[in-house]
């Protein structure tokens, strides 16, 4: 096994063992469930409800009991090694190989880092009116402001995402009291599965915008600040990293169904056809009223200046575990700024730019997943944290899905009908 090594981040204080409770361990999973309401699930499940009403629902379902087992399993690698996924497919795989890993996780690094730059950008100028090129410089300052909460403590760093998580919440909890949908038809697009032609690469976006590569190389990192040395107590971290998983996902999942749920009622109901996140604000403040339309445009600010502070972090523990190099998390945000800014200068349309993003994401997320699910069956690596057989089928299946899902979105592509 390998030994602890320092992590990107700086360490937490760490109480008396006796004194740790189950809050304690709280705050990993919900700084990755930022990548799961992101602004690329704003444009997927916005585009999704408005088109095709509740019959997506399933997709969300489905994509969280994924999201559930594989950050479970990114956690639980960091907790048996100390060390982070690329870190550990630097060890334990072949250099051609590592650094194959490393360009697909960086494509996923920069797609997801666009969407969520993007969309930050789009908040400032729902909310405020700011142009998107100065909103998208705006973007930049307040997120090197919130990646240097650091410097006082990780644990302040976790509590500031978090708190733009349960803004993000509350905000659909109230979108979703004014919508007033319809719960039946809402419960059987949640359990039933319902695949169109028509609605394939929506479907395949939202599963990208779900489930996304970037926070599994992150959460196996975010872990290793509450590691310990004794077998028992990683044990005892695993039990416990577990329920972290469950309340934070499970809180995504009902954050996108929101999403989905409300352009559903509010959109699709009414027929009205939606093409952009700016078109979605104007046309909430007639349907809804203007009280809506600013709580859309909070989740959507939230939403991108949160998990463009996870994406960098992200970026950071990519670069450094797999090339083994120091990488200021700083630089990396500076760096990573110059692609949103030129899509941004260049007008493209954000909801299409948005919606391609997560589809490139769901085609790099077989690479985070594979290497994954491979060093987690390894029990010379793992130990006792080794994967049950069981885990293995329920990991090798969700890939399967996933690789059908975009298998299908080539074949429509390129003119096959079903």
């Amino acid at each position: 096994m390998s030994a602890q090594v320092a992590t990107p981040f700086e360490s937490i204080g760490k109480p008396a063992k006796e004194h740790r409770s189950l809050a304690w361990y709280f705050g990993p999973a919900f700084v990755a469930s930022v990548a799961y309401i992101d602004p690329g699930n704003f444009a997927t499940n916005i585009e999704g409800g408005s088109r095709f009403g509740y019959s997506l629902l399933w997709v969300l379902l489905w994509s969280n009991l994924m999201a559930v087992l594989i950050q479970s399993l990114s956690a639980k690698l960091g907790i048996a090694t100390g060390r982070t996924l690329p870190q550990n497919c630097r060890d334990q795989f072949s250099r051609p190989w590592t650094l194959f890993l490393w360009v697909a996780a960086e494509i996923s690094a920069l797609a997801t880092d666009l969407a969520e730059f993007l969309g930050a950008a789009l908040g400032f100028y729902l909310l405020f009116g700011i142009a998107l090129f100065p909103a998208g410089l705006l973007t930049g300052v307040v997120v090197f402001g919130i990646l240097a909460f650091e410097k006082l403590g990780f644990r302040r760093l976790e509590h500031a995402i978090m708190f733009f998580v349960a803004v993000i919440g509350a905000c659909y909890a109230v979108e979703i009291w004014w919508a007033r949908p319809a719960w039946g038809p809402v419960l059987q697009g949640v359990l039933l599965p319902r695949p169109q032609s028509a609605s394939i690469y929506v479907a395949v976006g939202m599963l990208g915008a779900t489930v996304m590569p970037h926070v599994v190389y992150l959460h196996s990192a975010l872990v290793l600040h509450r590691n310990e040395e004794t077998p028992a107590s990683r044990l005892r971290h695993q039990r416990m990293q577990i329920f972290d998983v469950l309340l934070a996902m499970n809180g995504a999942w009902l954050v996108n169904s929101a999403m989905v749920v409300m352009a559903a009622a509010v959109f699709f109901g009414s027929g009205a056809q939606v093409v952009s996140i700016e078109q979605a604000h104007e046309t909430l403040k007639p349907l809804l009223g203007p009280a809506s339309a600013t709580l859309f445009a909070i989740a959507l600010l939230c939403s991108g200046v949160s998990s463009s502070v996870v994406g960098t972090m992200a970026g950071q523990v990519i670069i450094e575990g797999f090339l083994n190099i120091r990488f200021s998390i700083f630089l990396r945000r500076l760096i990573t700024m110059v692609p949103a800014l030129a899509v941004i200068g260049m007008g493209v349309d954000p909801l299409r730019v948005l919606i391609l993003s997560q589809v490139c994401l769901s085609f790099t997320l077989p690479f985070a997943l594979i290497p994954l699910i491979v060093l987690t069956r390894r029990r010379a690596l793992m130990g006792e944290l080794v994967n049950p057989t069981w885990i293995n089928v329920c990991a090798y299946g969700a890939t399967a899905i996933i690789l059908s899902m975009n298998a299908l979105l080539l074949y429509q592509t390129f003119g096959g009908k079903f």
